[in-house]
């Protein structure tokens, strides 16, 4: 069982201790059009991390400073308990998902297949998940605390807090003085994507200014292709790595009903469910000749999976799988 679900999850063991590869960071953030904004929170350490209510995501809104940001308790957000396995991604995405809502608008939906890639959707009410109505000239933070909430330290910043340019700026840019006064804007109608040699977050607030090319690399506008999966450096593996010997569709993914169903592209001879901490919590047997599989999910809590699919002649592939 052990290999076994070292080979599911692909962790591979630390030859030494990594202090750069030992607490969550933010991994992709998305400033789309209208409502389509997405945070992803990546897992580089060996271990899953359980957030245990003692994670939170700040917003400081057009150059706000640290310390008025975080005297806003409307800026802040309780990242709640999810765990997230080793080498995997966790995406945050705004939950307005009505097709009836005209765009542009305020309640305008957010794309289908952003919807697709979230993990997670938070509450749609501005007052509670003002930290997730960010442009491009709000900074971010992702803090940690080891005390019950007595004190916070940073895990991750993204942007600069207190950056008197963005107050009347628009975005940070790609060229000095990179304060969008220069350049072209990369922190709004942008996703960008944190560099795999990455291996921790940004924890002092960058000064004196905040260069986004530093670590990370963007893409066009409204762009969700690689949500949910990340390429870093630190030593262990996401599951999204592994090559996967047959072509193997989830549908629905994310799952918002009692079941799922497989297709392939050869006969399956069973199929695995694992939680991110390792446990098998479904195993079901196929016929040997059927490219489908129909699995019932109706006593599994909300949350990520890993589902591996076993063909003939030791062939596996392995997706992820989001139960809402």
């Amino acid at each position: 069982m052990k290999k076994l679900l070292l080979s599911v999850f692909a962790l591979t063991t630390y030859v030494s201790v990594n202090a750069q590869c030992n607490e969550l960071f933010i991994s992709e953030y998305v400033e789309g059009s209208g409502n389509n904004k997405a945070l992803e929170i990546f897992n580089p350490t060996p271990n899953p991390i359980n957030l245990n209510n003692q994670y939170r995501l700040i917003r400081y809104n057009n150059g706000t400073s640290a310390a008025s940001g975080e005297a806003n308790s409307q800026a802040m957000i309780n990242l709640g308990s999810p765990v997230i396995a080793s080498g995997q991604s966790w995406v945050i995405v705004i939950d307005k998902r009505d097709p009836a809502q005209p765009c542009p608008g305020n309640e305008c939906a957010v794309d289908l297949a952003l919807q697709a890639k979230a993990d997670t959707f938070l509450c749609p009410t501005y007052a509670v998940s003002y930290t997730m109505y960010f442009n491009g000239n709000d900074a971010l933070s992702l803090q940690k605390t080891i005390n019950g909430g007595a004190t916070w330290n940073y895990v991750d910043i993204f942007g600069m807090m207190g950056d008197a340019a963005m107050v009347t700026g628009t975005a940070w840019s790609d060229a000095f003085p990179y304060d969008g006064s220069a350049g072209a804007w990369w922190t709004i109608d942008q996703t960008l994507v944190r560099k795999p040699g990455v291996l921790q977050g940004v924890t002092v607030n960058p000064s004196p200014e905040f260069i986004v090319t530093t670590e990370w690399d963007s893409l066009p506008k409204n762009t969700y292709t690689g949500l949910g999966q990340h390429t870093c450096n630190c030593p262990t593996a996401s599951v999204n790595e592994i090559e996967n010997s047959v072509s193997v569709t989830i549908f629905p993914n994310p799952v918002n009903t009692d079941h799922f169903n497989i297709s392939s592209t050869e006969a399956i001879e069973f199929v695995e469910i694992y939680n991110t901490i390792g446990q098998q919590v479904i195993h079901k047997n196929g016929n040997k000749t059927d490219k489908g599989m129909f699995v019932e999910t109706g006593n599994l809590a909300k949350g990520v999976y890993i589902v591996k699919v076993s063909f003939a002649k030791n062939k596996i592939s392995v997706v992820k799988l989001s139960i809402q």
